[in-house]
């Protein structure tokens, strides 16, 4: 009963924040192409929603880590569709890369749409991965950061899988840094019947950057398993505290 309440909220208030970030994408893009208002909005919609349930924790870990100032290639695990609220924690404008099917979402399409996500067609591999590049060059010559899961897909066991290159290639063209993340606690927060967890923890850690220069100067595929195997790490330790 509690969790079907919350989900009523949950729509009224999403619907709210959207009619009010169209109305800012309209007003504010003028001046404002990064969509950073939009952005702004979507990560008070996400601090009200983690903020209601008493017993929700959300442990941020590693902040003094970014540089506000600089764009990113954000690489961050994949357990679940609650990974991406949770990375709005980050104090930075950033533009998801997602499957094109979750425009088909309800919430999340219209969002995607409004914030100017990069929605690729992962059945066609090589045209993905040019518009992967083009798209995020762009928003990142417009000062926004890229946030990709480089597994690809969502983890069926909650572990880091094998990466993909796309964010490493996107690191290296763009001539930016890439920002690992790890997620841990988003994957029990919804259970499989649908049911809230309301004593869920969720711990966010942002790992140390690579440097622009560093990606430069790394091979793209020895940089994806060196990253791979620091938030694997990381992921270890963070279990290993609870």
């Amino acid at each position: 009963m509690l969790s079907a309440l919350y989900y009523i909220f949950l729509v009224l208030l999403c619907t709210f924040f959207m009619i009010l970030s169209a109305v800012a994408l309209v007003v504010c893009y003028p001046f404002d192409r990064g969509r950073r208002v939009v952005h702004e909005l979507s990560r008070i919609l996400v601090r009200i929603f983690f903020a209601i349930p008493p017993f929700w924790r959300q442990r941020v870990e590693g902040l003094e880590r970014i540089d506000r100032r600089q764009r990113y290639v954000i690489a961050v695990n994949h357990n679940t569709v609650i990974d991406i609220p949770t990375l709005y924690y980050l104090p930075l404008n950033f533009r998801w890369v997602s499957k094109r099917e979750v425009y088909k979402v309800p919430f999340f399409g219209q969002y995607l749409f409004l914030h100017g996500d990069i929605c690729i067609n992962r059945g066609r591999a090589t045209a993905a991965m040019e518009q992967l590049l083009h798209e995020g060059r762009e928003w990142i010559s417009r000062g926004a950061s890229v946030a990709i899961f480089p597994e690809g897909t969502r983890s069926k066991d909650g572990e880091i899988h094998r990466f993909k290159a796309g964010a490493f290639l996107l690191a290296r063209e763009a001539g930016v840094g890439i920002l690992p993340v790890v997620l841990d606690g988003t994957k029990s927060l919804i259970g499989h019947n649908l049911l809230f967890n309301w004593g869920n923890r969720i711990t966010i850690r942002v790992l140390p950057p690579v440097s622009a220069s560093e990606v430069a100067a790394s091979d793209p595929h020895e940089l994806m398993e060196r990253v791979h195997d620091d938030m694997c790490r990381a992921l270890s330790e963070i279990r290993n505290r609870r």
